[in-house]
């Protein structure tokens, strides 16, 4: 009898056991699956092992919060935006290449005293479609830097003290993957000025960021450096302005950087060697770079357009002909630039008229007005360069 007992106590033991690891097993299971940050935390150990074999440095070690910022990072390889890229700000260029780009790539040159640290903080700023994400784009590229594109959506979160975590999370990762840079587009809509309107959650974020971006505890000597773009200035916060000592306006261009961005976007195509850039861009005027890629798309079409036509009269096509001035010209006459946030932009910044042109921009906007009050949909007021 007591044999029995021994036995059936010990299988009632081993029975239990196996019932608690399934249990276990189940319960951490279901967490597993119900983690919200999950694929998040699979999308980043991906993301890591590739930055870490291309920097030929071993796979850092990150927590949950950093695994979220880490889908974020942009290898700069995979960038396919150079200087070399962009059309004109031939000065601007040069200036962030001596500012930006030689301390992360250069450090040695810039260890000697504390006027020559990194910079920690630059902001592009000017009208819409200047060209202020490319410039990042092309900064990172050229730098070598790892890329953090900081989306707001990640850092909010519906649990309390998250975001501040989240936060935390950007410049910890920065500093490990170093040299970082952190970029935040639209930098107003996250660090605008602080209103007593303005969320308890949002004002901690917003606090948290500056703290950890230029507080006590804040490495100086590491190659981290914010990278900010708007084309909302005057809306920043009077804080984060003072961590953004270089400030670098992107405006329009002028006939000259036209003619650039208009080669630039023309190179590689099949296009007419006897395209005369420099009258096209001065039909051109107040165009931005996005307007002139916009412009070369339409004027792409035309080509095409002509191959439909001869099908349809049953003759054999072929292949597109080249883009011709013709065509941009063409193009030209049915194509508007984006007026009404540049427009915006200029009365905030109290610019009268286009860099390196003369313009009469206060009357354009003059009729403008008056448009609008007596319910005329759009006036054209033609100008020359």
């Amino acid at each position: 009898m007591g044999g029995f007992s021994d036995t059936k106590v010990l299988q009632d033991l081993l029975l239990y056991a196996a019932r608690a690891a399934l249990s276990y097993w189940v319960l951490v299971t279901g967490l597993r699956y119900l983690d919200p940050n999950r694929e998040s935390s699979k999308k980043a150990l991906e993301q890591k092992k590739e930055i870490a074999k291309r920097l030929g440095r071993p796979l850092i070690q990150t927590n949950s919060y950093e695994d979220v910022i880490a889908c974020d990072v942009i290898n700069p390889d995979h960038i396919d935006v150079e200087f070399d890229s962009i059309g004109g700000l031939e000065t601007i260029k040069q200036t962030l290449f001596e500012l930006v780009i030689l301390p992360l790539q250069r450090p040695d040159l810039f260890s000697h005293g504390k006027l020559l640290g990194p910079q920690k903080g630059v902001l592009l700023y000017g009208p819409p479609g200047t060209g202020k994400t490319m410039l990042a784009k092309a900064i990172a590229k050229e730098s070598g830097a790892v890329f953090i594109n900081v989306r707001i959506s990640n850092l909010m979160s519906k649990w309390f003290g998250d975001a501040q975590k989240l936060v935390a999370a950007v410049f910890s990762l920065a500093h490990k993957l170093q040299p970082s840079i952190i970029f935040i587009d639209e930098v107003d809509s996250f660090l605008g000025q602080r209103r007593s309107s303005d969320h308890e959650a949002v004002l901690n974020m917003k606090t948290e960021f500056m703290a950890l971006w230029d507080g006590f505890a804040t490495d100086q000597s590491a190659r981290v450096m914010v990278l900010a773009a708007t084309n909302r200035p005057s809306e920043l916060d009077e804080a984060i302005l003072r961590r953004l000592p270089q400030a670098f306006e992107i405006g329009y261009p002028d006939r000259k950087e036209r003619a650039d961005i208009l080669k630039v976007i023309l190179k590689g195509e099949k296009v007419e060697d006897n395209i005369d850039f420099s009258y096209i861009a001065g039909l051109c005027k107040g165009y931005t770079g996005s307007d002139l890629f916009d412009l070369c798309k339409k004027a792409a079409y035309f080509p095409i357009r002509e191959i439909l036509h001869n099908e349809k009269n049953g003759e054999q096509s072929c292949e597109p002909r080249p883009l011709s001035q013709a065509d941009l010209e063409k193009a030209l006459s049915t194509s508007r630039k984006t007026s009404v946030a540049a427009n915006e932009y200029s009365r905030m910044t109290s610019r009268t008229s286009f860099p390196g042109e003369s313009g009469d921009s206060q009357v354009e906007a003059a009729i403008r007005e008056l448009s609008k009050i007596m319910g005329v949909s759009h006036i054209q007021v033609d100008a020359q360069d």
